[in-house]
């Protein structure tokens, strides 16, 4: 397929997951609108490689007036955001009770309300245009909890709640609303859970292989190609008719 003429907007694209999907979009000849606080002059570098326009916006996803500001600089650069994937996220774990306020408040605003203030803001193009597709990067824990994730939880939760309803919304036009729930990813944010178990007892390859066992049945990991082809075949045409779904890509995670 060929995405030449859209473009596409990914929070949180500077590095991991994010990064992985703007490239797969940036392969089919999407233009790009990078999101981050990592290397965006790496990032861009690799999105331009493949030979589409790609711009970065440094907003705040905390922020939405910042996410105004981006929204309308692609606006102006683009013309609008034809493809939009949020997939920018934090974490924090910690029991309820001691679950600190801030790092709550944090947690729900970049991980669930940033896709509000974007989706919001990229509806009446789409609508326009009556073609538009936006994917939301849940997690498996958007479908099944873990102990001391609570903000992470009630976050990719929210996320599937608000992929459904904007499904529903649009369901008689060109734009599509789903989520992606992924299980585990080797991002820089899994490794170090890995690096914490390996200092216990001194081995890597236990430590990830343990981590795995826990909860992904395949013992590897999801990449972030694999996110961006899905990504991908969402943006198709083949996939006009997927609406509102929750598609699990998690090495078996939830099937147990």
């Amino acid at each position: 397929m060929t995405l030449h003429g859209k473009t596409a907007l990914v929070t949180g694209s500077t590095s991991g997951i994010g990064l992985g999907i703007a490239l797969c979009l940036a392969k089919a000849g999407a233009n790009l609108v990078l999101n981050g606080f990592g290397d965006s002059e790496a990032a861009l570098a690799e999105v331009r490689a493949l030979g589409g326009e790609a711009r970065h916006h440094p907003a705040d996803m905390t922020r939405p007036e910042q996410i105004e500001a981006m929204m309308a600089y692609a606006e102006a650069e683009f013309d609008g955001v034809d493809i939009l994937v949020n997939n920018a996220g934090i974490q924090h774990v910690a029991p309820v009770e001691v679950f600190p306020v801030e790092r709550w408040d944090a947690i729900i605003a970049i991980n669930l309300s940033s896709a509000f203030h974007t989706t919001r803001l990229a509806l009446p193009g789409m609508r326009a245009r009556n073609w538009g597709r936006i994917i939301n990067i849940a997690s498996a824990h958007g479908l099944a909890a873990s102990a001391g994730k609570s903000a992470y939880v009630a976050a990719k939760h929210g996320i599937i709640g608000l992929s459904k309803s904007v499904a529903l919304e649009t369901a008689t036009t060109g734009v599509t609303c789903n989520a992606i729930c992924p299980g585990w990813v080797l991002t820089p944010l899994v490794q170090a859970q890995i690096d914490e178990r390996a200092k216990v007892d001194g081995d890597a390859a236990r430590a990830r292989h343990d981590l795995l066992a826990e909860k992904q049945p395949s013992l590897d990991f999801v990449t972030p190609e694999q996110l961006g082809e899905l990504t991908l075949f969402l943006c198709s045409d083949a996939a006009a008719q997927v609406r509102g779904a929750a598609w699990n890509m998690d090495g078996g995670w939830l099937a147990q």
